[in-house]
């Protein structure tokens, strides 16, 4: 591990870095032990709260773990997938909006993954993603359900499509695309979409997966696309 002595960057984050390659490319595995801070302060020449701070930050990333005791200190730790979700849905949704992504180029790539997904969501779809499907349709279709509420319930239902795939890299990918996307498109057609028509491909979907019908499920989807660009085509010209 080493760190760009002459780079003006915090030393802090220089450090933090030198770590993370290291976990990156192998040369600290999973359950390894870091150097101690003293070590770390030595080795970088530089003070303990810097080493701290730098620690602070891997382990805000859940790279790395802390133990106390005398079997303790800091551990290269294993993300699972789960703990993964939300720096992914962070980095999307700062990726859309901070950059000059338009609305059919987001709304392409987020159904061109979802339907990578679909094949293997009939195969391999639950009782619970069927069931967790189906509360959700059910739910859009309550009278006096706010647009917040159905949006919401729109990303959820397509969360469980994702998940219904038993892939975890998959599901990890496609969690900037649902939950990072799809709220960004809600807000841009809620005012334009009717609830009905997409409860209707919602149920087709849900059907089709049903029916380990992969195609169906994947002509949908689709149709989904088709209709949300031009509900977002629609309040454009109206604007």
């Amino acid at each position: 591990m080493k760190s760009d002595r002459k780079s003006k960057a915090d030393l802090s984050a220089q450090i933090a870095e030198s770590i993370r390659n290291a976990i990156v490319s192998g040369e600290l595995i999973v359950d390894d032990r870091l150097p101690s801070e003293t070590e770390l302060s030595d080795q970088f020449q530089v003070s303990r709260p810097t080493v701290r701070e730098a620690l602070k930050r891997l382990a805000a990333q859940s790279l790395i773990r802390t133990q106390r005791g005398a079997t303790g200190g800091a551990f290269v730790n294993r993300i699972s997938f789960q703990e993964a979700y939300g720096q992914q849905v962070t980095t999307s949704t700062l990726l859309l909006t901070m950059n000059d992504v338009s609305f059919d180029t987001a709304c392409e790539a987020r159904f061109a993954l979802e339907r990578a997904c679909a094949g293997l969501a009939a195969q391999r779809r639950s009782a619970d993603h069927l069931a967790t499907m189906r509360a959700e349709i059910h739910r859009q279709g309550q009278p006096g359900l706010s647009d917040e509420s159905f949006c919401d319930s729109d990303v959820a239902f397509h969360r469980a499509l994702v998940d219904a795939a038993g892939n975890p890299v998959l599901s990890y990918q496609l969690a900037g695309a649902v939950e990072a996307m799809q709220p960004l498109m809600n807000m841009i057609t809620f005012s334009q979409r009717s609830r009905a028509q997409i409860i209707a491909l919602h149920t087709g979907i849900a059907d089709a997966l049903e029916s380990h019908d992969g195609e169906t499920a994947t002509a949908l989807l689709n149709d989904l696309q088709t209709y949300t660009q031009e509900l977002a085509a629609r309040r454009t010209a109206t604007n």
